[in-house]
């Protein structure tokens, strides 16, 4: 088991069986002794404490948990262990986000062997919905002034109850979609339930925070034993963990040394940034987008080859960043099907239909591909329709192009040569030329021309060209 701290002698001085980091409070009916010989008892019964290194290591998290975040996490706790630190601070400022992703940091939390502190800051900052997870998982839980905590009931894509169920099957539905809620808020306060006792701290309102949704500002926290103390910032949050005494999950007991600390801050590489960028609904969808055009493009014009690059890339990352988010693949599916229908209505002669369902379907795909009551991960009704409605002009506008384009006669190359005019220039031996467009070449007609009669082209065989002749004049002359 592992307790926050022990502040003091007599704090440390409790039994094996006492609450995590509570100190144990002396009978009435005790013998009472002199303070030497209590102070002698003290320091026989305090453990002995290994003094870890003043190397600090800072983690700054900002913004939604999701898998990007906890490769950072787990990555800088391994970091910070090569490196010998003793002690792990992660700055946390997050409104919460993704279950998998959560429990991972809180694992590697747990697994840690150097303290790992979990500080809400700067002021005005939250740790809710997994954010309260993880910092009830570290060693020491501080807060900043002016932050809160809590708020960590689960939302899950695609299982909200639906209201106004007339029929047994629509009841029957709800029921389900009630059952599976309740069995996942039952899973997150037990797991919650579970650090709070581990680390001693306020496990009631652990369990409300999920079931009830409550937060808690900081002094309140700090007075109902929710966190172990509040600092303005991370130097008065060393200064005030100087000393401490921690007892690790292998039953050690350490004692922090903060007082000329080095402090190293640990931001995210490249390849987090680029996850995180991408793990964003929004972000996800212009992607899919981006992919459907270029795909659509390199067919509207075979052998361009950077449309249809740049697509499939674009798609395949957006399928990727998909999957790292708790999204609703019938939402993603009725998004695509929009969008093929959309395209579909400029080959298509369906009078609008095709066109209008497919921006319908493109809305009610965006409508349903989150749903997690966290911003970040939740598109807005304005942005889906935005996105709908302009992807519909920009494929109309660019189809009715391209299509216009098709329609042309052919002006390069030897299919152009089909239909142009020139004059018969001289005779050799039976075989005739003509000048057709500033070049000499041979001619074969039905009948022999006449040396300044215009002929129009009419097929290709290798170097010849099929003729007949425009010149009426000619012609009845030739007669």
């Amino acid at each position: 088991m592992s307790v926050p701290f022990v502040a003091d002698a007599f704090a440390a001085a409790q039994p094996a069986d006492a609450a995590p980091g509570k100190p144990e409070h002396t009978p009435a009916s005790r013998v009472t002794t002199s303070k030497p010989e209590q102070a002698a008892a003290s320091t026989a019964a305090e453990p002995a404490a290994k003094t870890l290194s003043n190397h600090v290591t800072v983690l700054r998290v900002v913004g939604a948990i999701n898998p990007a975040t906890a490769d950072f996490i787990t990555e800088g706790l391994d970091q910070a262990r090569e490196q010998g630190a003793g002690l792990v601070v992660i700055e946390l400022d997050t409104p919460g986000g993704l279950d998998t992703s959560m429990r991972s940091i809180v694992r590697g939390i747990l697994a840690s062997p150097v303290p790992v502190v979990g500080f809400v800051s700067p002021g005005g900052a939250r740790a809710a919905s997994a954010g309260a997870f993880i910092l009830y998982a570290c060693h020491v839980a501080a807060m900043t002034p002016a932050s809160n905590l809590g708020a960590a009931s689960p939302v899950s894509i695609g299982m909200s109850g639906g209201e106004g169920a007339s029929d047994n099957k629509g009841a029957d539905k709800k029921s389900e979609g009630d059952t599976m809620t309740r069995k996942v808020t039952n899973d997150a306060a037990a797991y919650i339930r579970s650090l709070a006792q581990l680390r001693g701290r306020n496990v009631d309102f652990a369990e409300k925070a999920v079931v009830e949704a409550i937060s808690m500002s900081s002094a309140e926290a700090l007075k109902d034993g929710v966190i172990d103390l509040v600092a303005n910032n991370v130097p008065d949050l060393l200064s005030k963990l100087d000393g401490r005494r921690i007892k690790m999950d292998d039953g050690t007991v350490v004692k922090l040394d903060t007082t000329n600390p080095v402090i190293e801050h640990i931001e995210p590489d490249w390849r987090t940034q680029f996850l995180t960028l991408i793990a964003n609904p929004q972000v996800a969808v212009m992607l899919m987008m981006v992919g459907i055009y270029g795909l659509f493009f390199e067919l509207l014009s075979p052998g361009a080859t950077l449309p249809g690059v740049a697509g499939l890339i674009s798609l395949l990352l957006g399928m990727y960043a998909f999957q790292l988010m708790p999204v609703s693949w019938a939402g993603v599916g009725l998004m695509a099907a929009g969008t093929t229908m959309m395209i579909a209505e400029v080959f298509l002669p369906s009078f609008g239909a095709l066109g209008i369902g497919g921006i319908i379907a493109f809305v009610l795909g965006g409508l349903m591909l989150t749903n997690t009551g966290i911003q970040a991960y939740d598109l807005s009704l304005p942005f889906v329709v935005g996105v709908a409605v302009s992807s519909a002009a920009l494929i109309f506008i660019a189809g009715g192009f391209a299509l216009r384009s098709r329609r042309r006669a052919v002006v390069t190359g030897k299919e152009q040569m089909v239909g142009s005019e020139g004059v018969v220039t001289f005779l050799s031996n039976g075989t005739q030329y003509a000048d057709i467009r500033g070049e000499s070449w041979q001619v074969h007609g039905d009948r022999p021309f006449a040396v300044g009669e215009r002929v129009r082209v009419k097929a290709i065989n290798g170097l010849v060209l099929q003729v007949v002749s425009v010149d009426s004049t000619a012609i009845r002359a030739t007669q």
